[in-house]
């Protein structure tokens, strides 16, 4: 065949010879659209402007600088960019690998002499400006093995030699180059450097050669692009809003955890951080009752037929702590609560009439993650987990997926998370269980997101080995997406665990599994929350609710009845007591981002009163009040959950 057909997203299709490259279907379209291009997209597929065109396509799309992919080329190219200044500088420098995920960031690792220092960076920076400014033109060349390893056997890049060790022998070898700078890429990679934009250099860190610590350590560079200066600038803006959110940073400010270095990946819990993790442990088993869950407490340690049983001991193996016994048995350390919840389910006889059974649990869990991992309290060893396990008849199921929907909605309605999205993950290329029943269970709850008014996305390939799921993901104030609450039909547990009930028909039959959890991990939604929220907690989930601020140490006294008061009504009240002036006072009772303030000075002895003001509501207060009004003013808000 001498020519093909390329569809285009207009309708029309084109006809061009064979091995057309995509920047020449953009010149055929039009001299405007093949200047802008920066590269090609077939079913969803980014592909490089300088690969050719074999078969037909049913659709190209020409990318340009206003598609949401664009970022992700222009980040590559820069990665490319910033290579070369390295190579450049650092003439002895040995090229590692790139980053394959562009849509946040780019990377690449180097083995140099020396760690890279912030100095370094800005040189480096300045050479890509002169490399961008060069004007280079991208080439794409597809090569043999023995060709690609002439060149960097030639160049000296051992590191990029065992890489090609790395390509399968049924795929093809492509080199990228600019200027005098190449490398073993895949593309895509826009038309010149000229196109990379605006970028910055971020970071440089150590990285283990191919992650695993018992090789060299490489510097890698981390950095960021966009195709104009002002999308940096503001991405850079939001990089040091994120900063001042970084919840480990508001952690040590509000003084509620810390990581001890003797025990990484557990957090330590200070006075403050227990009342709020009370607080969010407290709130959702005040729901229990409502939506029908029933708290139990399974053991830590398990001998590891269990997890042989449930399949974790294959699938999850290098995740969890395991011991030897005295008795020479081999011991596992609690990383999920399914396993000890279908033994549970298995000591009594259970009935149609028992069904659903609804076993919720908040035991300490422990996952052996690598060190180099651990971030805070987003990623630690040490957690515990809003967890529920729901087993029901099959025909239940889509109730009590119902349920759990409206039970999801309540929890983030309270805490103030909106703008979520829905989707379910399909069954990963290992699973358990029959890839009918996975078929069926997919569908089951792609329906049941429809039916709960939510449009359905889909994650191919991301449930858990045993389930397919529903993750809801929230986007956070500084717009990161989040996966926050989980719901899934196992397919694997029920008949590995052979559980069983007495139906209706008076025979065995084996119950549905669902896993559930709506804040997923506590310290993870921690986390997540306190950086979504800057520390900035509502009313009724704050560690000090009011601070009570005397004008002069003659006011303590009656400061000391109000602060009474308050606490007898199951308030969290502080008193600053401090010999310090008002100002000061008020100022650092915004830095501890407590919701209420409560002056006290003659005006409010004489009168029996408070002078309010709320963080939140800068509207409210600010005018005397009964100390007892202001008492029930504050119970009420905690009691309707308000902010």
């Amino acid at each position: 065949m001498s020519a093909l057909a390329v569809g285009l997203p207009d309708g029309r299709t084109l006809t061009v010879p064979v091995g057309s490259t995509v920047s020449e279907v953009a010149q055929e379209i039009g001299a405007g659209l093949a200047r802008a291009a920066l590269a090609g997209r077939i079913d969803g597929e980014l592909i490089d402007l300088r690969t050719p065109l074999l078969e037909d396509v049913a659709q190209l799309e020409i990318v340009t600088g206003k598609d949401p992919q664009a970022a992700e080329i222009i980040r590559h190219s820069a990665e490319h960019v910033m290579a070369d200044a390295v190579k450049r500088l650092f003439p002895e420098a040995q090229v590692d690998a790139g980053r394959a995920d562009h849509s946040e960031k780019f990377q690449y690792d180097f083995k140099v002499d020396r760690p890279f220092s912030p100095e370094d960076l800005e040189r480096i920076e300045a050479e890509m400006r002169k490399i961008v400014k060069e004007k280079c033109a991208f080439t794409r060349e597809e090569v043999s093995r023995e060709q690609a390893q002439r060149v960097f056997e030639e160049l000296g890049e051992e590191l990029k030699l065992s890489r090609l060790d790395d390509i399968p022998a049924d795929q093809p070898i492509t080199l990228f180059r600019h200027g005098s700078f190449v490398d073993l890429c895949r593309g895509p990679h826009v038309q010149t450097t000229k196109q990379v934009g605006a970028f910055k250099l971020l970071e440089a860190a150590g990285a283990y050669w191919r992650g695993d610590e018992s090789n060299p350590m490489l510097q890698r560079i981390y950095g960021i692009a966009f195709a104009s200066k002002a999308e940096l600038a503001e991405h850079l803006e939001r990089i040091e809003e994120a900063k001042k959110r970084d919840h480990r940073r508001i952690g040590a400010q509000l003084d509620l955890f810390h990581i001890d270095p003797l025990s990484p990946g557990t957090p330590v819990y200070h006075p403050k951080g227990m009342i709020l993790y009370n607080g969010l442990v407290e709130y959702m088993r005040s729901l229990y009752p409502k939506y029908g869950y029933q708290e139990v407490m399974t053991p830590q340690l398990y001998r590891a037929d269990i997890y042989k049983t449930s399949g974790h001991y294959y699938e999850f193996h290098d995740d969890m702590f395991w011991f030897e016994g005295d008795e020479g048995e081999e011991l596992g350390v609690k990383a999920m609560n399914c396993p000890g919840h279908c033994r549970l389910l298995l000591h009594t006889k259970r009935s149609y009439r028992d069904l659903p059974i609804r076993f919720a649990e908040f035991s300490r869990l422990h996952r052996n993650e690598r060190s180099g991992t651990l971030t805070g309290l987003s990623r630690v060893r040490s957690m515990a987990q809003d967890d529920a396990h729901i087993f029901c008849e099959p025909e239940q199921v889509p109730h009590e997926i119902e349920r759990f929907f409206e039970m999801t909605r309540e929890v983030y309605q309270d805490l103030g998370l909106s703008g979520v999205k829905v989707s379910v993950s399909t069954r990963p290329e290992s699973f358990l269980g029959d890839s009918a029943e996975w078929d069926v269970g997919e569908q089951a709850l792609v329906e049941a997101v429809r039916g709960a008014g939510y449009e359905c996305g889909i994650k191919e390939g991301e449930a858990a080995f045993y389930a397919p799921k529903v993750e809801f993901d929230f986007d956070d104030v500084l717009g990161r997406t989040w996966t926050l609450a989980t719901i899934q039909i196992d397919m694997a547990a029920p008949g590995r665990f052979d559980l069983r009930y007495i139906g209706r028909d008076g025979q065995e039959h084996q119950p549905a599994m669902l896993h559930r959890a709506i804040l997923g991990s506590l310290e993870r939604f921690l986390a997540i929350y306190t950086e979504h929220t800057g520390g900035d907690y509502p009313l009724w989930l704050a560690p000090v609710q009011v601070a009570l601020l005397p004008i002069t140490d003659r006011h303590v006294e009656y400061a000391q009845k109000i602060r009474d008061a308050l606490e007898g009504a199951g308030l969290r009240p502080f008193l600053d007591d401090r010999s310090e002036k008002l100002g000061w006072k008020i100022r650092d009772a915004e830095l501890q981002k407590i919701p209420a303030m409560a002056v006290v000075g003659d005006q409010e002895i004489e009168q029996g009163t408070v002078t309010p003001r709320f963080r939140r509501d800068a509207d409210r207060g600010g005018e005397a009040v009964a100390v007892d009004a202001f008492v029930s003013d504050l119970t009420e808000q905690v009691a309707r959950r308000q902010a």
